[in-house]
C-alpha cells in the first residue's frame, strides 16, 4: 500500500501555465482521509508552497528548496545550509560566467543583487513570494543559505553547467529546469529529504510514490518503490526511470493521485502489479 506520495510542481503537478489543476485539493483531501500523506516537493521556497497549498496546508508535507527544507504542520523538520565560505566561493564562480544571475535562498526569503535586463526579476517575483534586493555577500555572512539558484540567460546546458560543477567541487550543481540550475550541499537534495521522511514516518520504499520531470527529481524517484515521470519529462530522466504518467498538460499527476486513492497504481493498473524500479 502507498502511504506517502511526493510530487514535484513545475513541469510535473502544475499545468504548463504554472497553475494547480482542478481536482488537486479534493484528491489530497481524499488521500489524507485514507491515511496517505502528500508531499509538495519543489525548488520553490517554503513561504510560496504554504501559500499555494493553503486550503490543505495542515494536511500535507512540504519539501522546499529542492529538499533543503522539510516542514509539516508549521514545524521545520529539516533545514540544511551551505557553509559560508562555500557560498562566497560560489558567488565568485558565478560572477565569472556571462549572463548568469544568482539568487541566495534562506529559510524564509530569497535575495538577489543584480536584476539583469530580461526575465530574471519577474521570474523571481513570481516563484519566490518572499524576496528582497540586498548585497549577496552581506547575506552570505549574516544568514544561513540553504540553496543558491542561478538563472542562466544563455541556458545552463550551454553555459553555466559547463563551468560550475568543475569550479565548485564538494557542492551539488544540477540543472533544475528551463534556464535554472541549483547549487547546494550534497545531501540537500530531494532524495536525502525523501529518505529522511521515510525514516521519520517509518515507511518502506514500497510504501512511497514520487513524480518528477527533471534531473533534480532523480534522487527522490530512486528513493521510492513507485517512481514515475510525466509524459513531458526531460528525456534523459524518462530513459532512466521508465515508468510514466500523462503529461502535466493532461493533468497526469492528479489523475495518478485519484488512481492511488481508488486503490490502484499511479498508472491505473492493479496495486499488485510490480512496477518498482
Amino acid at each position: 500500500m502507498i502511504r506517502l506520495i511526493a510530487s514535484d510542481l513545475d513541469g510535473t503537478l502544475l499545468d504548463p501555465a504554472g497553475n494547480l489543476p482542478a481536482g488537486t485539493f479534493p484528491a489530497i483531501e481524499k488521500l489524507y482521509s485514507l491515511g496517505v500523506l502528500f508531499c509538495a516537493a519543489s525548488g520553490r521556497q517554503l513561504t510560496a508552497l504554504t501559500s499555494m497549498f493553503a486550503p490543505v496546508a495542515d494536511k500535507i508535507l512540504f519539501m522546499a528548496e529542492n529538499g533543503a527544507i522539510l516542514a509539516y504542520r508549521g514545524e521545520i523538520l529539516r533545514c540544511v545550509t551551505i557553509p559560508q565560505e562555500d557560498v562566497l566561493r560560489a558567488l565568485d564562480s558565478i560572477a565569472a560566467i556571462p549572463r548568469a544571475l544568482p539568487l541566495l535562498c534562506t529559510a524564509d526569503r530569497a535575495y538577489y543583487e543584480e536584476t539583469g535586463g530580461g526575465e530574471f526579476l519577474p521570474l523571481v517575483q513570481a516563484s519566490y513570494v518572499s524576496n528582497a534586493r540586498r548585497p549577496l555577500r552581506e547575506i552570505a555572512r549574516e544568514e544561513g543559505v540553504c540553496k543558491i539558484a542561478v538563472y542562466d540567460e544563455l541556458g545552463p546546458e550551454n553555459n553555466a553547467m559547463r563551468a560550475l560543477p568543475q569550479a565548485l567541487p564538494g557542492l551539488r550543481v544540477i540543472q533544475s529546469g528551463g534556464n535554472w540550475l541549483d547549487i547546494s550541499v550534497p545531501d540537500a537534495n530531494k532524495g536525502d529529504a525523501m529518505r529522511f521522511l521515510r525514516e521519520r514516518f517509518a515507511l518502506s520504499r514500497e510504501e512511497c510514490a514520487a513524480f518528477g520531470d527533471h534531473m533534480n527529481d532523480y534522487e527522490m524517484l530512486l528513493e521510492c518503490g513507485h517512481p514515475y515521470v510525466t509524459g513531458n519529462a526531460y528525456p534523459p530522466l524518462k530513459r532512466r526511470i521508465g515508468n510514466a504518467v500523462r503529461s502535466n498538460a493532461e493533468n497526469g499527476v492528479v489523475r495518478a493521485l485519484q488512481h492511488i486513492a481508488d486503490g490502484l497504481l499511479p498508472n491505473g493498473r492493479p496495486m499488485n502489479e510490480n512496477t518498482s524500479a
